[in-house]
Parts: C-alpha cells; structure tokens; sequence
C-alpha cells in the first residue's frame, strides 16, 4: 500500500509542478473562458425568451456549463499528458520502476483535480467580474462536488485511451466524445425549451441530468441532486475500470 501512495505522490507532483512551470500548460484554461464570454455576453437576451425560467438568470446559466466544460476538459487535457509521457519514454520507465502500478492512475487524477481547481476558479472569478448572482449557500458545495466529480471521470476516460494508444495522436479520440456529451446537453436554453432531435438526444444525455442539478444549486434551488450524484459515481466507476483495462495493456506491451 505504501508504494501505491508513493507512486500516486510521485506522479501527481510531477505533473502539478509541469503545470505551473510551464505557462503553455494555461492555455487550456482560456477555452472555457472564451466560451463562456461568448456565450453568456453574446446570447444574454436568451435569457428574456418565453419559458426561460432559470431565476439567476442567463450569465449564471451559461457559467455552470462553463464550468462543468473547464474542468470536463481539464481531464481531456490530463489524457493529453499522459499520451505525452508514453511517447517521450517517461511512462514506460515509470511503468517499470513502480510496484504498485495502479498509483500512477491516482496520480494523474490528483493532479487533473488540481489543474481543473485553477481553471475552475479563472472561470469563477471571471463570472463574478461580469456580476453573477450567487444565491446557492451551502448548495454551492453540491456544485463542487458535481464539478469533482466530472473531472474525474473525463480523467479517468482519458487515461484508459492513452493507456491504450499510447500517443498524443490519441487527442482527437479523447477530445471527440467529452464535446458530443458536453454540446448535446441544454446548453443554451433550458431543455423544455429545446425542441426536435436535440431535445430527445438532450432527454437521453445523462450530462443533462447533472447539469441541471449543477444549476439547481447553484440558484439556490436544488433539483435532481440524487440521481445526478448517482450518475457522476456510475461514471467514476465505469472509467475507473476502464482506465485500470488501458494500464494494464500498457504493462503488456512496455514488459
């Protein structure tokens, strides 16, 4: 067990140090800042439409997505240095040096957390300039563990597929799905105001349901806080599995 926790230690500090030393590493954090001051600024009389009934209003609807987005991508890019360790040997050694091999899947998660923290807080602060209302509490703490919880599992979804291509040209296969579940959730209207195809796929996403209830605590009003826990630990789970089948395919081939 205390290599595991060693390795976890070694693997997360490395990365949390490549982060910080290296500004390159903050250019992903100016997507979700982009969207958002897009999207909230440039569709702010969405929020005047007949049935938009999100009572913080439109800035404050479109900055949850924002956020769920930031730290959704925040373990995309988590994947991407993964992909990067693989291809520049650093993995491989690591792979061969390690014990407790699974430590190196808990490294990266921690590490991913700590990257998403700053980018979720650049997002935030942002919000808050443009005059966010916040009126959520306590509830706030549920949004943050939502935000938690969806960055684990795009960590972890990341992780597996690096672990199984093993090179940054894994980028696209990462990146591709956690958008299709990101975009086809009510992003720009609540849902009842989507209408056709976009509402069905909306009603099936399972991002729908912890995006609502992201904004439900936000606004103070919690809804759905159950089922969209149940489902952030489902995935947690499902990518975990996942992430351990890639590593353990990596074992095979760098052995």
């Amino acid at each position: 067990m205390g290599g595991f926790f060693w390795v976890a230690g070694a693997v997360a500090g490395r990365q949390i140090y490549k982060y910080f030393a290296n500004p390159a590493f903050l250019a992903p954090a100016l997507f979700p800042l982009f969207f958002f001051v897009a999207f909230a600024g440039g569709l702010t009389r969405v929020g005047d439409v007949p049935g938009f009934d999100y009572a913080p209003g439109y800035i404050a609807f479109q900055y949850v997505w924002a956020l769920l987005q930031a730290v959704a991508m925040g373990g995309a890019f988590t994947g991407f240095s993964i992909a990067g360790d693989f291809e520049n040997g650093f993995a491989r050694r690591l792979l061969l040096a390690a014990k407790n091999r699974s430590g190196i899947i808990l490294g990266y998660t921690i590490a991913s957390l700590v990257r998403v923290t700053v980018t979720g807080a650049l997002v935030t602060v942002i919000a808050l300039v443009v005059g966010i209302p916040i009126s959520g509490g306590f509830d706030l703490f549920g949004l943050i563990g939502l935000a938690a919880l969806v960055n684990v599992a795009a960590t972890l979804f990341g992780a597996g597929v690096a672990m199984l291509l093993r090179t940054q040209q894994a980028g696209p296969v990462i990146r591709t799905p956690i958008f299709m579940v990101l975009f086809l959730a009510p992003v720009f209207v609540p849902l009842n105001l989507l209408q056709g195809w976009l509402q069905t796929i909306a009603r099936l996403n399972p991002f729908t349901t912890v995006l609502d209830a992201a904004r439900g605590f936000l606004a103070g009003e919690p809804t759905s806080a159950l089922p969209a826990y149940g489902i952030g630990f489902a995935l947690v789970l499902v990518f975990a599995l996942w992430a351990l089948y890639g590593l353990r395919r990596a074992e095979r081939v760098g052995s």
